[in-house]
């Protein structure tokens, strides 16, 4: 029988957490501000996976939001009040840890996208292996139209989809849907509003399934070889089939 327990976590429970049959639903939980990434959530959901990473109960993650955005980015209340370019930089260290911290985890992560994701939203749900989103959703990487380069966005956006999309996406700031955005390859799916639960449901019952050695040493060669040459990939891969088989 599968159990299921709800954690809310520090903070003014800007971090919710509900585990159930190997699922660990993570919901950003900041909807009066856009579900934005502050400093505090981001620290919450380092710490949060770095539990999960020690935690063999939980083989898949799903990252979900109250309200009707899903995260529009970095709290720029929080960013335009850091005026020292130390706590800048800090700041940003903490957040590209969280991000790195993500495709490290041996669970794959699931952004399950009910409303708009922008800017660092959208590198949020880049980030995840997968991504599925409801048909009213949207995407953008907005920063260029109030003289802001999206920097940090670009980096997960321009290795999850086509540079020619990702500029796109960079220099118009536009919104784009999430047809579109399952055509640019930013999400896997897109699916009515109302068949989002079952979806997301139903593909995790499916890798919960499944051997979590096999799943975990899957996403760590996966990204390891993608920043290889293919020569040294297929060195790379050869060796990690020796080892595990």
């Amino acid at each position: 029988m599968s159990t299921m327990t709800a954690t809310a976590l520090p903070e003014d429970n800007i971090l919710l957490r509900s585990d159930q049959g190997g699922v660990a639903t993570l919901t950003l939980n900041r909807p009066k501000s856009g579900n934005s990434l502050s400093h505090d959530l981001v620290n919450e959901l380092q710490k949060t996976f770095q539990a999960i990473a020690k935690d063999p109960s939980v083989r898949v993650i799903i990252i979900t939001a109250n309200g009707r955005l899903f995260c529009t980015g970095h709290d720029l209340n929080e960013s335009l009040n850091t005026k020292h370019a130390e706590d800048k930089r800090a700041a940003n260290i903490v957040c590209a840890s969280m991000l790195q911290t993500m495709l490290d985890l041996p669970q794959p992560i699931i952004a399950k996208v009910q409303g708009v994701a922008t800017a660092a939203g959208c590198e949020l749900v880049a980030t995840c292996d997968l991504a599925i989103a409801s048909e009213s959703s949207k995407f953008a990487t907005p920063g260029v139209n109030i003289g802001l380069w999206c920097l940090s966005p670009q980096v997960a956006v321009s290795r999850t989809i086509s540079p020619k999309h990702a500029m796109q996406m960079l220099l118009s700031g536009k919104l784009i849907n999430a047809e579109t955005a399952a055509r640019f390859g930013l999400i896997n799916e897109a699916v009515p509003d109302k068949a989002l639960d079952a979806r997301v449901n139903e593909l995790t019952r499916d890798i919960a399934s499944k051997s979590s050695y096999t799943v975990a040493l899957g996403k760590e060669s996966f990204y390891r070889q993608l920043e290889m040459s293919r020569r040294d990939a297929y060195n790379y891969v050869n060796e990690v089939m020796i080892r595990a088989y």
